[in-house]
């Protein structure tokens, strides 16, 4: 067994504001720990594996093709593969959760998604 807490792992700001870490990964499935700042955006981007997650605090609106959806503390979520998706934290206080990709993967395509990017809080 391979144990990993979020305080031992390489937590990075991949945009303004938002942060991703490694957690535990397999050949088959990766786990990353994610938090958005408020006022912070997460550029649209997609990526060929399969995405599930759960939110964990704060509220995040996710930024799809035709429709925002907002995230909640309990609320788990997926994304298909190749889906386009972004975020935005319109909220007052982080928004943290994981996510589990399958197969684990590398840095998503960020922008050139043919949608509108997410706008900063309104």
């Amino acid at each position: 067994m391979e144990r990993i807490n979020k305080g031992g792992t390489n937590v990075e700001e991949v945009a303004d504001g938002v942060f991703l870490g490694d957690l535990a990964a397999g050949r088959r499935a990766g786990m990353k720990y994610w938090r958005v700042e408020p006022g912070a955006t997460l550029p649209a981007h997609r990526h060929d594996h399969e995405q599930i997650g759960y939110m964990i605090s704060g509220e995040l609106v996710t930024v799809l093709e035709d429709e925002e959806v907002l995230l909640e503390p309990g609320d788990s979520y997926r994304f298909a593969s190749n889906e386009y998706h972004g975020a935005e934290n319109r909220g007052k206080e982080p928004a943290v959760g994981v996510g589990i990709l399958a197969p684990p993967r590398g840095e998503p395509e960020w922008g050139d998604s043919g949608i509108e990017e997410p706008t900063a809080p309104r």
